[in-house]
């Protein structure tokens, strides 16, 4: 299995109540080697709701107490996206999993970039704080930016190679 946002497999999780849908990942869905993960729906975090951001800091940096996270009430939500990055890694450790295709700028599931915190549209070099979770765990993770064709397809190969019985 691989994981992926759940808003890019079409689901209405994103803050806002809609959805990334990822054309390239909708078109190998079907194959059933896909299995869809919201960090901030597991930490139970409604449907919509305000954005959040990280100040200034990193998902790797959060995870250490360092910085925090807040939504655009102002309202710290460090604790709520730890806990939903935590239940992702559980799920990864639960079924193995070597690969995650994640929802780039979130501040959970960002892979090379993140907002800010500002509010303002910018972004910051960084992890959103489950792609950092799983990747000090060794799990390979991936944008939905970073994909080709190519390497959703070798992906898939790797993971159903990994997954046949020895």
């Amino acid at each position: 299995m691989i994981l992926v946002s759940a808003c890019l497999l079409g689901h209405r999780v994103k803050y806002d109540g809609g959805t990334n849908t990822h054309d390239l990942i909708m078109q190998y869905h079907e194959r059933g080697q896909f299995l869809a993960i919201c960090p901030e729906c597991f930490a139970l975090l409604p449907v919509p709701r305000p954005p959040m951001e990280l100040c200034h800091v990193t998902g790797a940096a959060l995870l250490v107490g360092k910085g925090k996270a807040v939504d655009r009430n102002g309202l710290d939500t460090t604790e709520y996206l730890i806990a939903g990055a935590q239940k992702v890694l559980k799920i990864a450790e639960t079924y193995e999993i070597r690969t995650a295709i994640l929802k780039e700028s979130s501040p959970s599931c960002g892979v090379h970039v993140v907002h800010t915190g500002d509010f303002d549209g910018r972004k910051q070099p960084g992890m959103g704080v489950a792609a950092a979770l799983l990747t000090a765990h060794g799990i390979r993770v991936y944008s939905e930016e970073d994909l080709t064709q190519a390497l959703l397809e070798q992906l898939l190969r790797e993971d159903a190679a990994a997954r046949r019985p020895s």
